[in-house]
């Protein structure tokens, strides 16, 4: 690490990462580092990202249209385009190697091998990398061979099984998760393995998987499974192990409610005037769920959306509204939380991304990254990282020295 490869602010500030992957787990593992203040360098092949090609929506002129799906997962880096498979794409990849403390990779197992950078070699470069390294089903095993795509892994990991309103209606969650957990996953390894290198002053490999981020997240679905021996099933927007707790049907909308204690029932149960004979305990509510529903909404039916919220804030039971998109980012509240950047795009002009959930504070003052990048036009920053290379040649930094 070398403090002064970068002016940005964040915690990282100082680390550079190389970023081999494309699609978007590994990404977005990327853009939570440059997210936190790291020099991330996009390594492409000339036709660049795939997802540069994902779309509609595209955007800009038509002689430049750019995925917004690229946008969302690679603010804050660099780019360079390498062909990995000439010699010359294999010398600046191995320098870049060299001067990096993270290198984060997505290809299918076995393939960084046969391009000559085995783990041996990158540990032979830099004795102080540390790697990420993201697959589809897990880097060995019987099906490790396999590709891994989000929505194939939400099936395969059961994730769809527990999603939609029936066990007959499958549904995928709306939102790529399995890659964005197993970016998230990646990143929490990488800073863990970063740690490490504090005491041990060497690198480490980082696994993940889609498949391990997804059945990661099962909770308390999985323990239903794996200790009491039960089969969960998708059953729509209420819980499956509290209740009343769930999306109700309001005299104008939708409302949800998040009943999870016995003192909130009594304030809910008191507030609407549920009737409570055979509703006494949650295990009773949760038995007989469809009657409480019923209940609840013969009363919320009588009463609009606006009511309903005030309701039930003044007897302290959590709810809330189901907002669109638009909603969300107009909100004043997701403002206030750093959630939307203005960056100035090269093409775009000025636009806004969805910003990053952490904050940073020390003695009561913000230090969180405060000035973010857009998104990379492929191979846009050649020549700056080309020169960063013979600059820091000619001055000797080289692996993981410390400042």
């Amino acid at each position: 690490m070398n403090p002064e490869k970068t002016n940005n602010s964040g915690p990282l500030s100082g680390y550079t990462v190389i970023d081999l992957t494309r699609a978007l787990a590994g990404p977005h593992a990327g853009m939570m580092l440059g997210d936190l203040g790291a020099d991330v360098i996009k390594v492409e092949s000339a036709t660049g990202d795939d997802t540069r090609g994902w779309g509609p929506p595209f955007v800009g002129p038509e002689d430049e249209r750019i995925s917004t799906y690229f946008m969302s997962c690679n603010r804050n880096k660099r780019s360079i385009t390498l062909d990995l498979k000439s010699p010359e794409g294999s010398e600046q990849l191995a320098e870049l190697v060299r001067r990096a403390d993270v290198l984060l990779e997505n290809f299918r197992p076995g393939v960084l091998d046969r391009l000559g950078f085995t783990e041996q070699r990158l540990t032979e470069l830099n004795p102080s990398l540390v790697v990420l390294s993201i697959s589809g089903f897990g880097h060995d095993g019987p099906e490790a061979w396999r590709s891994g795509y989000d929505q194939i892994l939400q099936g395969e990991a059961g994730l769809m099984s527990l999603t939609g309103s029936a066990p007959e209606d499958p549904q995928r969650v709306g939102v790529p998760i399995a890659d964005l957990l197993a970016g998230m996953y990646g990143a929490f390894g990488v800073l863990a393995a970063l740690l490490e290198r504090e005491r041990s002053g060497r690198g480490q490999v980082v696994r993940t998987s889609l498949l391990a981020a997804v059945v990661g997240v099962h909770a308390f679905q999985g323990t239903r499974a794996t200790v009491a021996g039960e089969v969960p099933a998708a059953q729509g927007n209420h819980h499956p192990s509290i209740a009343p707790y769930g999306l109700f049907r309001s005299a104008d909308g939708f409302v949800q409610i998040s009943v999870g204690s016995e003192k909130l029932w009594a304030a809910f149960a008191t507030e609407f005037q549920i009737p409570t004979a055979g509703f006494e305990t949650n295990a009773d509510r949760v038995a007989r769920r469809a009657e409480l529903i019923q209940a609840v909404e013969a009363v919320f039916m009588t009463l609009d959306t606006a009511t309903l919220l005030e309701r039930l804030g003044a007897a302290g039971i959590p709810a809330g509204i189901v907002r669109s998109l638009d909603e969300v980012y107009a909100w004043d509240q997701v403002r206030s939380q750093g959630l939307l950047l203005d960056v100035a795009h090269p093409v775009l002009g000025q636009v806004q991304l969805p910003g990053p959930p952490l904050r940073f504070f020390r003695d009561g003052e913000e230090q969180t990254r405060r000035e973010h990048t857009p998104p990379p036009g492929l191979n846009e920053h050649a020549a700056q990282i080309q020169q960063w290379l013979a600059d820091t040649a000619a001055v000797g930094d080289r692996p993981g020295e410390q400042a």
